[in-house]
């Protein structure tokens, strides 16, 4: 065996614990059984046993669960607790940890309490939204309840003394025992089909859980969800809350709280009716005293006493605003017609005829000018060639050549310019105004003094 396979008493401890903290069953457990031990700490918590008669648990209740009880858990009580149940690794005992605690008897049916109502609630039952609102004043009340309990009584009283002339339909049920949930839920299909009634109180007096119990029925609870008459639930007093309450339109505390939600009082109605009859006379009063003075106004007016008076004024006045009229028209049409005139003037100064023919005026003298520049061109540049050609003419070897000069040349065609250029019998050609000669030379005979090339 290796070290690896050894625990130690606190891992093996933790180990237990993640194990039972995994396990679904375990963190969310009811069970039952007789309280012994029992011990409450100074700072509130609760310390105690829960046995049956062939085994025992430890279970501890925190202040902040315990302090909600409505009774005193003592030694000997037979208990239903829900809580989870996990390692105290310190000491590496188990124990159950407890949410809540229910005297055993009522338990179960706390138990079915608590879960229908998260199922109801949570399919949305208990929305806001399906809530329907009561009617102000309602001509008929539907009463489901005992017709010989003092729930009854209480509403029937309650409804007359408040608002006398209301109509009550009874429909008798039972309100206890395992006919009473059918018999309510009949009753309350019954009243819908009933031609006339506004307003449902469904409950009965005061009692036991189980005593009660017929109003957390689910057949119950949907035959008030799907009642399209407004109900109020009525069961009990204010402290039994039942999930036909949860359900209703309206929760009263009691069945006497009920007939008041129902209907109005007509003392209070009449005592509004009266203020706001008072405050009609007042306001008519006060608005009929307003246009009297408006009236008597209108009646001291210059119109009311001078009325033909008025009527001629008037017609004078219409006559000058007639003048007026046609005064401004005629301004009016005098003005467009001096527009339009300026318009036309416009258009013809601007017309493409008149356009085009300055466009071709403005060509025909830039072709007049163009030509008088092109002949001063001319002029210019013949003058300038004459006089050139009379240089070029004084400076040509030809004219020279026309006084009896003459130019020699080689047989390769080069200008003779000194006698050292030739020898004897070399050719030459002699070219002068007329034509040339050719020849042959027969003595160099070279000048003294002159450098010869």
């Amino acid at each position: 065996m290796s070290n690896d396979q050894i625990f130690t008493i606190s891992a093996l401890n933790k180990y237990i614990k993640r194990t039972f903290d995994n396990d679904e069953i375990l963190q969310n457990i009811w069970i039952k059984g007789e309280i012994s031990n029992f011990k409450k700490h100074s700072r509130g918590h609760m310390y105690f046993t829960i046995k049956d008669d062939q085994s025992r648990i430890q279970a501890v209740m925190f202040a902040g669960n315990n302090r909600f009880l409505k009774f005193i858990p003592e030694d000997g009580m037979n208990i239903i607790v829900r809580g989870n149940v996990t390692i105290y690794e310190a000491t590496g005992q188990y124990q159950i940890y407890v949410n809540e605690m229910q005297p055993d008897g009522v338990g179960n049916l706390y138990l079915a309490y608590e879960q229908l109502k998260q199922k109801l609630e949570v399919a949305g039952y208990f929305d806001d939204q399906y809530k329907k609102a009561l009617p102000k004043i309602p001509k008929e009340i539907g009463v489901i309840t005992s017709p010989t309990g003092a729930a009854v009584r209480d509403i029937i009283t309650t409804l007359k003394r408040r608002f006398p002339s209301v109509k009550i339909a009874l429909f008798p049920v039972l309100v206890q025992g395992p006919e009473a949930p059918n018999s309510i839920a009949k009753a309350i299909h019954q009243a819908n089909e009933t031609e006339g009634i506004d307003v449902l109180i469904v409950g009965r007096g005061g009692g036991s859980i189980e005593e009660l119990w017929a109003f957390n029925e689910e057949i119950v609870a949907k035959a008030i969800f799907h009642s399209t008459i407004p109900v109020i639930s009525a069961v009990g007093h204010e402290t039994d809350i039942t999930i036909a309450d949860f359900i209703a339109d309206k929760r009263a505390a009691t069945p006497t709280a009920a007939a008041e939600l129902a209907v109005p009082n007509w003392e209070d109605l009449f005592e509004k009716i009266g203020q706001r009859k008072i405050r009609i006379q007042r306001a008519i009063s006060k608005r009929v005293e307003t246009e009297r003075k408006k009236l008597t106004n209108l009646q001291k007016s210059y119109a009311f006493r001078y009325p033909e008076q008025l009527v001629q004024q008037k017609e004078q006045h219409l006559d000058r605003l007639f003048d007026d009229l046609q005064r401004n028209m005629l301004q009016l049409i005098e003005r467009k017609r001096t527009a339009l005139l300026n318009i036309e003037k416009d258009v013809q100064r601007n017309h493409p005829k008149s356009y085009i023919q300055k466009v071709r005026e403005q060509l025909e003298k830039n072709e007049t000018l163009l030509k008088q520049q092109v002949n001063s061109i001319r002029k210019e540049k013949e003058f300038q060639f004459k006089h050139l050609t009379t240089k070029l003419e004084a400076l040509s070897p030809l004219k020279i050549m026309t006084r009896g000069y003459s130019l020699a040349y080689k047989q390769d065609g080069t200008l003779i310019k000194s006698v050292s250029n030739v020898i004897v019998g070399d050719p030459l050609t002699i070219e002068l105004k007329d034509g040339s000669v050719s020849c042959q030379i027969k003595d160099v005979e070279k000048k003294r003094g002159v450098e010869h090339e």
